[in-house]
């Protein structure tokens, strides 16, 4: 950012320098909120944007890429199954292939719980770019086992380093902005996890082409290579990843100087008054799962990842059982997540301009259920594959929007440690699910699998039916200052804090 002229008197300049350092606690009530009110103006707004833009660049674009990784060797097991690695580790057999997509979700969902907190404890840095190059560095292992044992162990390695890497960032993204930039933030964030997933299938048939060099299939140089890529990205991520906005000044790495981040803290603080972390301790990062909403909140996270993990382990199966040749089902895996990219963006921008997240969630539902009822049951190649747009921009754009539902409903750093915990726990179920859903003895219809997805879908409908009715009658008694919404300490009957429906 340019260098600016100060917008404040300068006996506020020095205020503004130990804007929410305040931890000792000497400070008052009327002191704090005098602080962050001259963090807030400080800058003017055309300042204020450069600096939310500048944060956008660093911290969103960073954590997105190295989600794209993540995403990329989660699923591009499909593609080496077509390529070869099915017939070579003999996969067809029962329930192996099965088995070795729903092993992964074993460690990922045992080792997520303590993960924000390690994310919190260790920093961002070192802790999501050591889990980024240790499971680029398993990829590459496993583009050299020689049995499906060895495989399934290299996924069960795979998952214990992933379980804390989404937590992590979704929980880091949700401390530098306000509830109401989420939605827009978490889909660029996901979004590149959808490109990764869009084109996997195009630059898996490249690395097919590599069949024989060195002695190795061309599915094993599908591992090695984006193996590779994701240690590089785990590097990068070291380099480049930013600190949570409380750390101390001398830990943002040229990022942001300390006034900048005082604003960016001031505005988070002033949206929901949240950014003090309190001493761990174990009851209080457990007590939020005696609040029913956070359950919500998680069954349909599984229900949401059920139908996106099934499309990422078997859409090239599913096309090519279309009638498709395998060239054709793993290049034609991009357009449908291209197209979810677009409305998945544009749904955000919606839900973050009108300030709504329920209908949103219950219409991209009902969007995925037209489209598994096509898939299914439309006449024609043709109709069916439409039906994998609607199916795949339906799941995978409500993610994000799943993800910024709870975290505009919730309060507390710790409650929002453990919400991100369960929310992405959750989500690993429905890795289960969507590894199991579609089984060999229903192919090429996959009828089953199809109306599992659909129910899943339907119950994201009810459930976001009853939770934004709950949250109405706690608005409107919040409105009479009858009720205190997700209370925090150092908030008073003044607070206004109010769900997001």
């Amino acid at each position: 950012m340019t260098n600016m002229e100060p917008h404040v008197a300068a006996d506020n300049d020095n205020k503004a320098q130990d804007v929410f350092h305040y931890e000792n606690g000497q400070q008052s009530d009327d002191e704090k909120r005098s602080l962050e009110e001259d963090a807030l103006n400080y800058f003017t707004p055309a300042e204020q944007k450069k600096i939310i833009h500048r944060l956008d660049r660093r911290l969103v674009t960073v954590v997105g890429v190295m989600y794209c990784v993540s995403l990329m060797d989660r699923s591009n097991l499909s593609n080496a199954a077509i390529a070869g690695m099915n017939t070579e580790l003999e996969l067809t057999v029962g329930m192996r292939y099965s088995i070795v997509t729903l092993v992964f979700f074993i460690t990922y969902i045992v080792f997520q719980p303590p993960a924000t907190v390690l994310t919190r404890k260790i920093g961002p840095r070192y802790f999501l770019a050591g889990l980024c190059i240790g499971w680029g560095a398993v990829m590459i292992g496993m583009g050299f086992t020689n049995n499906w044992g060895a495989l399934a162990a290299c996924r069960v390695i795979l998952g214990l380093f992933e379980a804390g890497f989404f937590p992590g960032c979704v929980y880091l993204l949700s401390t530098w902005y306000v509830r109401y930039d989420m939605g827009k933030r978490y889909s660029v964030f996901y979004l590149l996890g959808v490109v990764a997933s869009a084109f996997s299938g195009i630059l898996a048939f490249g690395l097919m082409q590599m069949n024989g060099l060195a002695g190795l299939g061309g599915w094993r140089w599908i591992f090695i290579i984006e193996g590779v890529i994701t240690v590089c990205v785990g590097i990068m991520g070291y380099i480049m990843l930013v600190p949570f906005p409380d750390a101390n000044p001398e830990k943002s790495w040229g990022f942001l100087n300390k006034r900048e981040v005082d604003f960016v803290v001031a505005r988070v603080n002033a949206d929901r008054s949240d950014v003090a972390v309190e001493p761990f301790n174990l009851v209080k990062f457990l007590k939020p799962g005696l609040d029913l909403k956070v359950w919500g909140f998680a069954v349909c996270f599984c229900c949401l990842t059920t139908v996106s993990y099934a499309l990422a382990y078997f859409l090239p199966q599913i096309l090519d059982g279309m009638g498709f040749t395998t060239g054709e089902a793993q290049c034609l895996v991009a357009p449908p997540y291209a197209f979810a990219g677009i409305i998945m963006f544009s749904t955000a921008w919606v839900a973050d301009k009108y300030r709504i997240r329920g209908p949103i969630i219950a219409s991209l539902a009902v969007l995925t259920i037209i489209g598994l009822a096509m898939m299914g049951w439309a006449p024609g190649v043709a109709s069916q594959y439409a039906g994998v747009f609607f199916t795949c921009a339906g799941a995978n754009s409500n993610i994000p929007h799943m993800m910024s539902w709870q975290a505009n409903n919730i309060r507390g750093q710790w409650k929002r440690a453990f919400c991100s915990a369960t929310l992405v726990a959750f989500g690993g179920i429905g890795g289960i699910a969507g590894s199991l859903v579609f089984r060999q003895q229903d192919a090429p219809g996959y009828k089953p699998g199809l109306w599992a997805c659909m129910t899943g879908s339907l119950i994201i409908v009810l459930i976001v039916m009853v939770t934004d009715t709950y949250f109405f009658f706690c608005n409107k008694k919040q409105a009479k200052g009858e009720k205190i919404i997700e209370p925090v300490p150092g908030v008073d009957s003044t607070d206004k804090f109010r769900y997001t429906y």
